[in-house]
């Protein structure tokens, strides 16, 4: 075991380098954040956003800059074959025998698929409890780390990692946009809202890979790991779903299509989210409305999206963009009337989004009569950039 640890953790033998680095400073400053403080550390959302390289790129920073021995950093994938019948906790007593690391001395653990690990939430809790560590974890599937919750309660932190964002992308492909040149922001912008921000997607920009990421998560997060047998079912609901982004979904009507009852197309549904291929989006209103009124569909990458439906409708991408940026604020949309209003946040912002449009007619008089703390209409990229600086302060 000692091999594969020194293949996993490079650091310990010679300078660090990435081969792959991803310029999401907002991203690592987040994880940084928490290095000093006692909580477990979840990084979660879709696969291939990141998380991995992301958990070597603040290792590489707590050498660097923050000067902590590199010894006492270990990470680990536990999706690895040769470590599926190794417990959390005996590979981290392996690894503290190898470097002669006392239980009081302080370690820095990052593992990888941490929910391949055997009782991985009771191995997490002990090791918390009972040794001096810094823990960070990653998993790609919300529904385990729901169901397992409890037994961290008070000890987490939860990090979701989406997609690279419009300015990330442009980091990313090294793009810079000078003022005098402010416009060609719109024609980049949307170039994103056609490419997303899958980071190795956006590199090399090959439409078989984000095929593969899809039908990964479908077989095997979702397919396998809930014993379903038909993944073409599964499939054919994630079409109809993407061809739904951004409007309501009525669970009878896509059972009808589907061919399969309610009750399944129902929990497919919860299926796809816990996945992170899919947001649900709330109707605004009383515990009832919300619980019982059909769910917005909003795609986890754009991508993604155009990938299934084709680069149209740009008013809608826009839209699935800008919830993306305000989905930390708890939304719903708004209902009344047969009129629809995109987003009322928890904190009573009222958002509508009409990309290079107006509002008009009825929906203008509702949005000018609802009660709200303060309304905003988005018209571009621009008009969220202050939105999203004045949602900060």
């Amino acid at each position: 075991m000692e091999e594969l640890f020194y293949r996993y953790n490079p650091w310990w033998e010679e300078d660090f380098t990435l081969s792959e680095i991803i310029d999401r400073p907002d991203e690592i400053e987040k994880l940084e954040k928490y290095l000093e403080q006692k909580s477990i550390v979840f990084l979660t959302g879709l696969r291939r956003v990141g998380k991995t390289t992301l958990m070597k790129m603040l290792i590489k920073k707590m050498i660097d800059e923050h000067n902590i021995d590199p010894v006492v950093i270990f990470y680990i994938s536990l999706d690895d074959y040769n470590l599926s019948k190794k417990t959390i906790l005996e590979i981290v007593e392996e690894y503290r025998k190898i470097h002669k690391i006392a239980f009081k001395e302080k370690s820095y653990l990052f593992f990888d698929e941490v929910t391949y690990g055997k009782d991985y939430e009771l191995q997490l809790k002990n090791l918390y409890d009972a040794q001096n560590v810094k823990i960070f974890v990653s998993s790609s599937s919300a529904s385990i780390l729901k169901s397992k919750k409890p037994f961290l309660t008070g000890r987490n932190n939860l990090i979701e990692i989406l997609p690279l964002n419009f300015s990330e992308y442009l980091s990313f492909k090294k793009i810079k946009i000078a003022r005098s040149d402010s416009h060609l922001i719109d024609k980049y912008f949307e170039d994103y809202l056609n490419t997303g921000g899958i980071p190795e997607y956006v590199l090399k920009n090959d439409v078989e890979y984000l095929k593969e990421l899809v039908d990964d998560i479908i077989k095997k997060d979702i397919a396998s790991f809930y014993n379903i047998k038909s993944t073409q079912i599964l499939q054919d609901y994630f079409l109809l779903l993407m061809e739904r982004a951004g409007k309501n979904l009525s669970i009878n009507k896509a059972a009808n299509i589907l061919s399969i009852s309610p009750d399944s197309a129902k929990r497919y549904l919860q299926m796809f989210a816990d996945s992170y291929l899919i947001y649900l989006l709330p109707r605004y209103g009383k515990t009832n409305e919300r619980l019982l009124s059909p769910k917005k569909i909003y795609a986890p990458d754009l991508g993604i999206r155009t990938l299934f439906t084709g680069f149209r409708d740009k008013g809608s991408l826009f839209e699935n963009y800008v919830y993306l940026n305000i989905k930390n604020l708890d939304p719903s949309y708004i209902y009344i009337n047969s009129i629809e209003l995109d987003f009322m946040t928890k904190g009573k912002e009222l958002i509508e989004v009409k990309y290079h449009s107006e509002m008009t007619g009825k929906q203008k008089e509702i949005f000018d009569t609802t009660p709200a703390r303060k309304k905003h209409l988005i018209k571009n990229y621009s008009d969220l950039e202050l939105l999203l600086d004045a949602l900060s302060k």
